[in-house]
């Protein structure tokens, strides 16, 4: 134990181990107020339709726009944030200048040689990474992409919200099989049974020595791994048809098209899948840290099930159309139910969204301006009660040097026990947070 943090009982089994969620009946004594602090990024490109995002008041009576509704059932949990910016992504050019540096506030360099800097989650994951068995998840719904844009920026900094190095992005998994497979040490032969059947015996020894709370809240656990479980079933078999496919036709399998790459053809169902991985992966501190592309920058993933028929890219320079409104408003429906996930998990007198802080992030307001004097932001959790909730929180009236994002992840490392003098281009907390 570390820090009076809970233990955790772990089912180990043939090519798999299963760690579990929090249970009282392996709660260290005096450990009530030491479950770990998450944090977690769900990115959205091209930013919002601008006439839809807005909030005011606070608890029960804050009011919520139309793209941000799905937040509604959570709004005593959230804070929506308007006016702050990244100062070194204005006034570069499009695109991949104001993305490459969203999560650093770092200067970024055009050319062949991509310089950027270590994002915030990538510092808290050099932090307390160590704590867990995976310092941080990096995932995604959409490949990267190669080459320059015309701006002579690489595309890497479009592709990537997390840097581990400013020389270094972290690269995004794209196929919830192998995140999946990551979560539960799932290797070798057996990848294609069931790892609840290869822990069961050791499930049910547990169930005969834990409390009746606990037995019902292993169940439900149990039962969601088994949901998850099928669902990667029928992409793992996508997957391995699509690698056969590209070494049939001598070619990468990133370089095919979806779905013909075995990526998912409809997006929510990958979102969603993606999601439900996050949260058992903070529900068990297999990682504290989680980042989720759904769209990147330049992005062109289609929407035929909102009726949309311009790709991603191509709608966002219409933003304030209807279609482009019910885009974002999928986007914050994903974040809202990665944070509903985390509110149903119980943790000692409260939840593991309580003891998390999510934040909901697009790389620009208005897409037909390419406009990123102000960023559209949402966190949900409180820190474990160390981070006020319920309230809308306006920065657009003040000074650049008070509405800095930097100063914003300088506050939310604060509470999460890593203090830095300065952090990209910030050396002070944001007020009010």
């Amino acid at each position: 134990m570390k820090k009076g943090i809970a233990r955790r009982a772990i089912l180990r089994g043939a090519g798999v181990t299963m760690a579990l969620p929090w249970l009282q009946s392996f709660a260290a004594k005096g450990s009530a107020n030491g479950f770990p602090k998450r944090f977690g990024v769900v990115f959205l490109g091209n930013g919002v339709n601008e006439d839809h995002w807005g909030s005011e008041g606070s608890g029960e009576a804050m009011k919520l726009s139309k793209s941000l509704m799905p937040l509604d059932p959570l709004k005593n949990k959230i804070n929506v944030i308007h006016g702050l910016f990244n100062k070194a992504a204005t006034g570069q050019g499009i695109h991949p200048a104001q993305t490459g540096s969203l999560l650093s506030g770092a200067a970024i360099k055009k050319g062949p040689i991509i310089r950027a800097g270590i994002t915030v989650d990538q510092m808290l994951a050099s932090r307390i990474g160590q704590d867990t068995l995976q310092p941080s998840l990096v995932l995604a719904c959409e490949q990267p992409m190669t080459g320059y844009h015309e701006t002579n920026f690489s595309l890497a900094y479009s592709s990537h919200i997390s840097w581990q190095s400013p020389d270094s992005p972290v690269p995004n998994e794209v196929y919830p099989s192998l995140v999946f497979d990551s979560l539960f040490e799932n290797r070798g032969a057996l990848r294609n049974i069931s790892i609840l059947d290869r822990v069961k015996d050791m499930a049910h020894d547990l169930e005969r020595k834990v409390s009746s709370t606990d037995k019902a809240k292993l169940d439900e656990y149990l039962s969601s791994v088994r949901d998850v479980e099928k669902r990667i079933d029928g992409m793992r078999k996508a997957k391995d048809k699509a690698e056969d496919a590209a070494k049939h036709h001598n070619r990468p399998v990133f370089s095919m098209e979806r779905p013909a790459n075995g990526l998912p053809e409809d997006l929510r169902e990958h979102a969603r899948l993606m999601c439900d991985l996050i949260a058992i992966a903070f529900q068990t501190d297999k990682t504290r840290v989680a980042t989720l592309l759904i769209s990147r920058d330049l992005s062109a993933m289609y929407y035929p099930f909102l009726e949309v028929r311009e790709g991603h890219h191509a709608a966002s320079h219409y933003n304030q159309s209807d279609g482009y409104e019910r885009i974002t408003r999928f986007h914050v429906e994903q974040f809202a139910y990665l944070a509903a996930k985390l509110e149903a998990m119980r943790e000692g007198d409260g939840t593991v969204l309580d003891n998390s802080c999510l934040m909901f992030l697009s790389n620009l307001w208005i897409g037909r301006k390419h406009d990123n004097s102000r960023l559209p932001l949402v966190l949900a959790g409180g820190l474990g009660g160390t981070l006020q909730t319920g309230r809308t929180l306006d920065y657009t009236g003040e000074t650049e040097e008070n509405r800095k994002m930097c100063s914003l992840f300088l506050s939310l490392m604060d509470r999460m026990d890593v203090k830095l003098e300065r952090f990209g281009d910030a050396a002070s907390r944001l007020e009010r947070i």
